[in-house]
């Protein structure tokens, strides 16, 4: 079969930092891919209020499609992931109340912990098995009712980020299962949302519109966007809408014994199961079942990733040009084990400036205060690699096969330097790439949607024929097992 005559999918992966449109066909049990579109996923302050332009992230997806169109290229079907959490709020009309709130916003600083005087915090773990977090859909929400937020008693339908983008692309409103997952709403044994915690925020599964499960086609192209891009009958398939469903699909596994990090601005790591875990030792550890694609759970843990070094490259940037790799080779430069922060402290969620925080957080631990992009750098990568370690041992308690690999996927996969530092920290391989894991699983979605691919072992298969992965070996273990105490006296102080 010609190349030209391929089936190609397109997929919309956007992050909480940016986005992308990739377009991927399979040859012979290969995927081939293309990058169509790159662009910035801006937080906009207004007076304070942390918001998404959701009609500026449509015209990205719009833009795409005309691009494609321009190059001949004919597409089956496009699939559209997003980070979590956040959703539109549409009236009866159909139309948006106002653009989405980020999850950064400060209206849910405290909202958990007061929601806990209406539900308690075991109970809400116990109905939902996900970890307790300020921006979690179900405080977003419960701040907005109790701030008496003027668009919420208007609220018909709510949808999040990747079902708004498809509505606003068909006409058809759906809730996908994966994204729904991350919102604090869903009971994972009935895959429902939990009736208890609507009523509590004055919601009904009404204002919800219905679950469908990953790989379901919600509708074509409407036919206004099809007069914007000039495309023609293009499905538009609810791929796993929350983006490290679609990464953890694109793992390229051989075997079960293994954990996952997917890296980019969050940290995600985890390990796949059959069922819900929801126990006292899941509760302590405060970790989350969310929804994978084919049914499965992805027990998980949250953590701050890229995001430290992207901030604090906002800041440096303000007086030098500078890229990733160039931190990198600073970090190269500076001395070792100098000073740790927890990347998880809330004092790093939003500050005004990561560098200040950073500092502030070595300060009042009675370290080193990191001066240079170096020495801040490599406070920030250390930390993070025993962070991993620190969630990994969690992780091998609840899991009942041997960890014996972790795969990390996603945009952080290509730092080599954190990866061999993971390496060393957790004492295990390291198995890094793909790079683009979030869109390969958007695309091997569709594919199976459209009848090319039957499973998820198929798909890591193609996965593992189709990508370089790149392997990293544990080096001066007993050294960072030492460090790994020091770091653990400073996360346990604040």
């Amino acid at each position: 079969m010609s190349k030209n005559n391929l089936t190609s999918f397109l997929a919309i992966d956007l992050g909480a930092s940016s986005g992308r449109a990739i377009l991927g066909k399979i040859d012979n049990g290969i995927l081939e891919l293309k990058e169509i579109n790159r662009f910035p996923n801006p937080i906009t302050n207004i007076n304070g209020r942390m918001y998404w332009d959701l009609f500026y992230l449509y015209n990205k997806v719009l833009q795409s499609l005309i691009e494609i169109k321009a190059d001949q290229i004919p597409i089956k079907s496009i699939g559209i992931d997003t980070w979590g959490v956040d959703f539109v709020c549409f009236g009866k009309d159909g139309e948006p109340l106002r653009m989405p709130y980020s999850y950064r916003d400060p209206i849910t600083f405290g909202a958990p912990e007061k929601f806990f005087n209406i539900i308690s915090k075991e109970d809400v773990y116990k109905m939902t098995g996900i970890q307790i977090m300020n921006f979690n859909s179900l405080y977003q929400l419960f701040a907005q009712k109790d701030r008496n937020c003027s668009t919420y008693s208007k609220i018909d339908k709510i949808l999040f980020m990747p079902d708004a983008l498809s509505y606003l692309l068909t006409g058809k409103m759906v809730t996908e299962y994966t994204i729904a997952s991350t919102s604090q709403l869903i009971n994972p044994y009935n895959r429902s949302f939990e009736s208890t915690l609507l009523d509590s925020i004055g919601l009904s599964k009404d204002n919800f519109a219905p679950i469908v499960f990953s790989g379901t086609s919600i509708g074509q192209l409407s036919n206004n966007v099809k007069q914007q891009t000039g495309q023609e009958d293009v499905s538009v398939i609810a791929v796993a809408g929350h983006d490290t469903a679609s990464a953890v699909l694109a793992t390229p596994a051989e075997n079960d014994n293994f954990a996952y990090l997917s890296s980019g601005t969050w940290s995600l790591m985890g390990i796949e199961s059959l069922e819900p875990v929801i126990n006292e030792k899941t509760y302590s550890f405060n970790f989350t079942n969310e929804a994978g694609t084919d049914g499965s759970i992805r027990l998980l843990k949250n953590i701050c990733g890229m995001w430290l070094i992207e901030q604090c490259k906002k800041d440096w940037e303000k007086h030098q040009s500078l890229s990733y790799n160039d931190i990198v080779i600073e970090s190269e430069k500076a001395v070792p084990f100098k000073c740790f922060i927890n990347p998880d402290s809330p004092c790093f969620a939003n500050p005004k400036s990561m560098i200040e925080s950073i500092q502030n957080y070595c300060k009042l631990t009675g370290q080193y205060i990191p001066q240079t992009i170096g020495e801040i750098a490599r406070c920030i990568y250390e930390s993070l690699a025993f962070r991993y370690k620190q969630v990994l041992e969690s992780l091998q308690q609840l899991s009942t096969k041997r960890i014996e690999t972790l795969h990390i996927i996603g945009g952080g996969s290509q730092n080599r330097l954190l990866n061999s530092y993971t390496a060393n920290a957790i004492g295990l391989p390291v198995v890094a790439g793909p790079s683009e894991a979030t869109a390969i699983g958007n695309i091997l979605l569709q594919a199976k949607a459209c009848g090319l691919v039957n499973d998820k072992s198929e798909m890591r298969r193609i996965v593992r024929n189709s990508v370089k992965l790149e392997t990293f070996i544990p080096k001066d273990v007993e050294t960072w097992e030492k460090q790994y105490l020091n770091y653990l006296d400073v996360y346990k102080e604040l």
